[in-house]
C-alpha cells in the first residue's frame, strides 16, 4: 500500500521509526484478527476502545499504529515502533483513506440510493471487472467507517473503485462524497428508508443527491422515472436511465421470467439472470456506465452473464420436501418489500406462495400506513401471509381487509412463526422471507431448508 516514511509526510507528529521505509500491505481495526506488516488504527466507540489493545496489535503483526493524542500510550511499546499521534483516530483513517485513493488513482464510482444500492455495487463490478481491474465495497461496509476501509484494502493496481454510500441522516453521503471524489455517481431511486430522520421523500431525495458534493468530471447516473431528482445541478453531465419516455437511457421491451429477464437498451437486447422490473433498471446503471467507459455490448453481456451477488438478496435455497425458500431479509423499505412481492407473483415454477414479512424500521410516524400499503401489491396470486413484528401487524390487518380469501397471520416469536411456515411446504411451494436488518428474520431459515 504505501511505506511508514510515506506516512509521515500525511502526520507529522510522531514518533520511533517513523521515517524509515517500513511497507505496510493492510490496515487493522480488529486486534483478534492477525494481518501482517499492518497499520494499527484504533477506533473508539461507545462501548469499546481500541486503544486498549496495542500490544495485541503489534503481536498479531502492527508495525505501526495511529494513536489518539488524549490517550496516554503503553510503556511496553518499542521505543521504535513508528506512532503517529492525531488528534482523532477516525479521521485520521478517513484522511489515510484519502491519501492512498489519492495515490491508487482509480476511476471513482459512487452509489448510493433507497433500495439497490448493493445490487447495482455488484452489478457495476461484475460488468466493468471484464475489461478493469474492479475493487468493490465488501458487504456493507460502506459508511464513515466502512467507506475509509473499503479504499484502503483495495490493491494498488486497481483501475476502477466501485463504492457503495450508505446513510441514515442529512450530511452522511455528503462527507462520503468527499471522501471518495467519484468521477461517477449513481443514485438508484428514491424510497422511503429513513424517512423518520428526514421527514419527507424530497428529504431523502436533497440527503442522496449529496453524493454530488464530491463529483469530479465523469457523469451522473440515475432514476429518470422520480420526479425528486430530476431537479439536479449536473444536467450536462446527467444520464437519466429507466422506462418512462424522456429518459435519457430507455429500458423497452421487458420480458420477465422466473430467474432472468430481457430488456433493450438502444436497440441492443440484454440478458440478467435476475427477476423484477427492479432489477432490470439496477442493471441498466451498470450498462450506462460502461458505455461511457468505452466498453462493448459483448462485453457488457458477459459481466451481467457472471453476476454474483451479495448475500440474502433474494437468495434461493432448497426448502423442506422440495419447496424454494428465498431469502431476501439483509434489509427492508416499502418500496424494495413490494418489489420483490411482486417477482413472486411472476413466479411460474411454483404455484403456492407464502409471503413472511417483518417490520420495516426506520420510517417514524410514517411506519403503520407505510407497512399497511404494502398489502396494496398482494392479490390473490398469493397463498398465504404470516408477519412478525411490531408494525408488520399492520401488513396482516390490511390482507385481512382487503383480500379475505388468502390466509394471513401475525405472529408474536420466531418458533411459531417457522412452525407455521413449515406446515405450508410442500414441492410446489416459495416462500420469500424479507424484513429490516435488525429483525433477523435469516433466524427462520434454518428449521425450513433442506440440511442434507
Amino acid at each position: 500500500m504505501f511505506t511508514v516514511q510515506e506516512l509521515s509526510a500525511v502526520f507529522s507528529d510522531h514518533r520511533g521509526a517513523a521515517n524509515d521505509k517500513i511497507p505496510l500491505r493492510a490496515v487493522m481495526t480488529d486486534t483478534r484478527i492477525e494481518k501482517k506488516q499492518s497499520l494499527f488504527i484504533p477506533l473508539a466507540g461507545e462501548n469499546f476502545d481500541a486503544h486498549l489493545f496495542l500490544m495485541d496489535a503489534i503481536k498479531n503483526g502492527a508495525v505501526a499504529a495511529l494513536w489518539q493524542k488524549d490517550r496516554e500510550l503503553p510503556k511496553a511499546v518499542p521505543t521504535e515502533f513508528p506512532v503517529f499521534f492525531v488528534e482523532d483516530t477516525l479521521q485520521a483513517l478517513q484522511e489515510t483513506s484519502s491519501f492512498y485513493l489519492n495515490k491508487v488513482k482509480p476511476i471513482v464510482v459512487g452509489i448510493t440510493g433507497s433500495n439497490g444500492k448493493t445490487t447495482t455495487k455488484d452489478l457495476v463490478a461484475s460488468v466493468l471487472q471484464v475489461k478493469y481491474r474492479t475493487h468493490k465495497t465488501a458487504g456493507n461496509f460502506n459508511n464513515h467507517i466502512g467507506l475509509p476501509l473499503t479504499i484502503l484494502s483495495m490493491p494498488e493496481d486497481t483501475e476502477v473503485a466501485v463504492l457503495e454510500m450508505g446513510m441514515s441522516q442529512a450530511g452522511e453521503i455528503s462527507l462520503l462524497s468527499k471522501l471518495a471524489r467519484p468521477s461517477y455517481a449513481i443514485i438508484t431511486n428514491i424510497g422511503e428508508s429513513h424517512i423518520e430522520f428526514l421527514g419527507s421523500r424530497k428529504g431523502i431525495a436533497e440527503a442522496k443527491l449529496e453524493i454530488l458534493d464530491g463529483w469530479q468530471e465523469g457523469a451522473f447516473i440515475y432514476d429518470g422515472d422520480e420526479e425528486l431528482l430530476k431537479d439536479h445541478p449536473l444536467k450536462a453531465h446527467a444520464i437519466s436511465s429507466g422506462f418512462n419516455q424522456g429518459c435519457t437511457q430507455l429500458i423497452e421491451q421487458v420480458d420477465e421470467q422466473d430467474d432472468d429477464s430481457y430488456f433493450t437498451i438502444n436497440q441492443i437486447r440484454y440478458h440478467l439472470p435476475l427477476s423484477g422490473k427492479h432489477n432490470v433498471k439496477n442493471a441498466s446503471y451498470a450498462i450506462a456506465l460502461a458505455l461511457k467507459l468505452n466498453m462493448s455490448s459483448e462485453e457488457i453481456q458477459k459481466g451481467l452473464e457472471n453476476l454474483q451477488l451479495s448475500g440474502m438478496r433474494y437468495e434461493k435455497l432448497e426448502g423442506l420436501h422440495g419447496s424454494l425458500i428465498i431469502n431476501d431479509a439483509y434489509n427492508a423499505s416499502p418500496t424494495s418489500m413490494k418489489a420483490v412481492i411482486e417477482v413472486i407473483l411472476h413466479l411460474k415454477a411454483k404455484k403456492k406462495k407464502v409471503l413472511v414479512l417483518g417490520d420495516m424500521f426506520e420510517l417514524g410516524k410514517f411506519s403503520g400506513d407505510l407497512h399497511a400499503d404494502v398489502a396494496s401489491v398482494i392479490t390473490s396470486e398469493i397463498d398465504a401471509v404470516y408477519t412478525i413484528g411490531e408494525n408488520a401487524s399492520r401488513i396482516t390487518e390490511a390482507v385481512q381487509k382487503s383480500n379475505k380469501g388468502i390466509r394471513s397471520q401475525h405472529f408474536t416469536n420466531k418458533q411459531s412463526l417457522s412452525d407455521q411456515v413449515k406446515t405450508e411446504l410442500t414441492p410446489d411451494t416459495v416462500v420469500l422471507i424479507k424484513a429490516s436488518r435488525g429483525m433477523k428474520l435469516e433466524e427462520l431459515i434454518k428449521d425450513l431448508i433442506n440440511n442434507d
